[in-house]
């Protein structure tokens, strides 16, 4: 499976952005899958998790303001981003995990797409 993040940009703060996360193959709706950040020289982050079945999770920084879904048909997954600050801008990348539930942790996740940038002016 490969994975393709899209649809970043430059906006201003409380602006609105939807990320999305095509699949090269349907067999990705079979697997948990995650959103992360990464700013140069910080660890990546967990932004939003999701299982096969829709539970969700999020990191702390954006609960309340981001909603991660997928769309099986489409074997795509989205982030929408709102009430965005200059503090969520970093580079997003998609990924999948081979393990079941919501996983937090990137280093257990086994693919990744190339990632989106998302900058957010004040």
């Amino acid at each position: 499976v490969q994975l393709q993040a899209s649809g970043g940009g430059l906006v201003q703060a409380g602006d609105s952005l939807r990320l999305s996360c095509a699949a090269s193959q349907p067999t990705m709706n079979s697997y948990s899958m995650g959103w992360f950040r990464q700013l140069p020289g910080k660890e990546r982050e967990l932004v939003a998790a999701i299982t096969s079945d829709g539970l969700t999770d999020y990191g702390n920084p954006v609960k309340g303001r981001f909603i991660v879904s997928r769309d099986k048909p489409r074997s795509t997954m989205y982030l929408q981003m709102n009430s965005l600050k200059p503090e969520d801008t970093a580079i997003y990348y998609c990924a999948k995990t081979r393990f079941g539930g919501l996983i937090r942790s990137p280093a257990l996740y086994d693919t990744w797409g190339q990632g989106t940038l998302v900058t957010v002016s004040s």
